[in-house]
């Protein structure tokens, strides 16, 4: 006797394929939140990095301009005018043909900064010597730098108080 083969056609059903599309529905909306949280890390190391970067320019400019690298006025503090001075330069005083002193290549932005075609300098807050530290105000130099940013950072702390 011959037995008659059938041919069994294979392949997935509809419940098979309901069932992957959900668990793979259930694994990238788990996976949603740890992606956010990576990206916000990542903001924040930014934003470190760069009010370090700025922090420790305005300090070099304040020594530059305490031991008379930078010319300093009678009356004023010692700080830059302008986070544009960090950049552009300001001369150096020692030396007989005034070579600039450049201590930011760049001025980094704030990534906090929602309008990301703002120029570099309109993103960060300023706080001159003058002001006190818990109501920072721009006035006549730049003391410091903090984020315009009303969000708060993983840790909780707002960004404007790093």
């Amino acid at each position: 006797m011959r037995h008659h083969r059938l041919r069994r056609i294979t392949g997935f059903t509809l419940i098979e394929i309901v069932v992957v599309v959900t668990v793979v529905g259930i694994l990238a909306s788990a996976a949603f939140p740890i992606v956010h949280i990576v990206e916000q890390r990542s903001r924040e190391s930014e934003l470190r990095l760069a009010l370090r970067q700025i922090r420790n320019a305005i300090d070099t400019y304040k020594e530059y301009s305490d031991t008379g690298r930078i010319e300093k006025k009678v009356g004023d503090s010692g700080y830059p005018h302008s986070l544009d001075e960090l950049v552009h330069g300001v001369p150096d005083q020692t030396l007989p043909d005034k070579n600039m002193i450049y201590l930011l290549r760049r001025l980094p932005r704030d990534p906090m900064y929602p309008d990301t075609t703002a120029p570099a300098a309109q993103t960060w807050g300023l706080r001159s010597y003058a002001s006190p530290p818990d109501n920072p105000q721009a006035g006549q130099d730049v003391f410091d730098v903090f984020s315009l940013s009303e969000k708060c950072g993983l840790n909780g702390v707002s960004f404007k108080e790093w």
